[in-house]
């Protein structure tokens, strides 16, 4: 992909994803009025976890707490009941207890807006730590999940081996005006069309741009 066929990709994808639903943690923001707290929680419940999990699970725990000293006046086993299944659901209630702790102790209850301060929280990676400087406070960041990492990559418009090389590599060369939104964005898409294994090529309206890089198979 040549670096100018950009703004025609993010033009046309964002026509294709209106259709499908917004991923849970920018349905939580908008539903929250962008609270970030309730952002890092709920992006802390959807690692390795389906959306439709992760939106119940968010719902039930939110319901029963909102905030820092609320949630952390909840017992581990009430934690761990309200956000049951969520993948790793006893680790993430231990880390949620121990964020609440450090952001009333640390921050007095709010959430940092800067990077490196977020990625000092209990079980904060830079996917977690972008997604809440981005959706939670509008801030320029470039949130990069698995599918951001493999959609940019088989695309051609990056070449990394990791999520964190991409996100360096995008920062590099990503226009700054699709930053904030490239996540909420490419995570619809790679969930209904850009698949990891037999994308839709045929029904891809951006596959005169797309260098289709490791696809062996597509429909």
């Amino acid at each position: 992909m040549q670096a100018r066929e950009i703004h025609a990709v993010i033009r046309t994808v964002k026509w294709e994803v209106a259709r499908w639903p917004e991923p849970v943690v920018g349905a939580v923001a908008r539903q929250s009025g962008r609270d970030p707290f309730l952002v890092l929680i709920s992006c802390l419940l959807s690692l390795r976890t389906k959306d439709k999990t992760t939106a119940e699970a968010s719902a039930r725990l939110f319901a029963a707490a909102s905030t820092p000293t609320a949630m952390q006046q909840m017992t581990p086993a009430a934690l761990e009941q309200a956000i049951y299944p969520v993948g790793f659901y006893r680790t993430k209630a231990k880390q949620i207890g121990q964020i609440c702790t450090q952001l009333l102790e640390r921050y007095r209850g709010r959430v940092p807006d800067q990077i490196e301060e977020l990625l000092t929280l209990p079980g904060v990676g830079r996917k977690t730590a972008n997604l809440v400087v981005t959706v939670g406070y509008q801030k320029p960041g470039i949130c990069v999940d698995i599918h951001v990492h493999r959609i940019s990559n088989r695309w051609g418009y990056v070449k990394t081996e990791s999520p964190d090389a991409t996100e360096q590599a995008l920062r590099d060369r990503l226009p700054r005006k699709y930053w904030i939104t490239l996540n909420d964005l490419l995570v619809p898409y790679g969930q209904n069309l850009c698949q990891p294994v037999s994308p839709f090529c045929s029904r891809c309206k951006i596959a005169q741009y797309c260098d289709r890089v490791g696809v062996t198979h597509s429909r």
